[in-house]
């Protein structure tokens, strides 16, 4: 059965950087594409940036060059960098296993204060 548990998560004020990660287990994360979505209060869950199995990488037009993902599959782990955060930024972030089957985290609260 495939687990992914992110942490990382916390409150920042405005300006400044979190790392979160996703560790997976029950499966390796090696021939799968990653990603973060990101669920805003009162909104619908949305796609934050995605990583390849060959690592190539896309994001979401909002947080394009400020955030990066990356994936160590040695450690079976997946990473989202987050720098300049703005209190927009603020949500519950997931990280999701892509496949057949998606597999989701259970999430990580990021709150930024302005």
């Amino acid at each position: 059965q495939v687990q992914l548990v992110e942490s990382g998560g916390g409150s920042v004020q405005a300006g400044g950087s979190l790392r979160l990660s996703c560790a997976a287990s029950g499966s390796s994360i090696s021939p799968s594409a990653m990603a973060w979505y990101r669920q805003l209060p009162g909104k619908q869950r949305e796609f934050v940036a995605l990583i390849s199995s060959d690592s190539s990488t896309n994001y979401a037009d909002s947080v394009k060059g400020r955030f990066t993902i990356s994936r160590d599959n040695a450690k079976n782990t997946v990473y989202l960098q987050m720098n300049s955060l703005k209190p927009e930024d603020t949500a519950v972030y997931y990280c999701v296993k892509l496949g057949p089957y998606n597999y989701w985290g259970q999430g990580t609260q990021v709150t930024v204060s302005s």
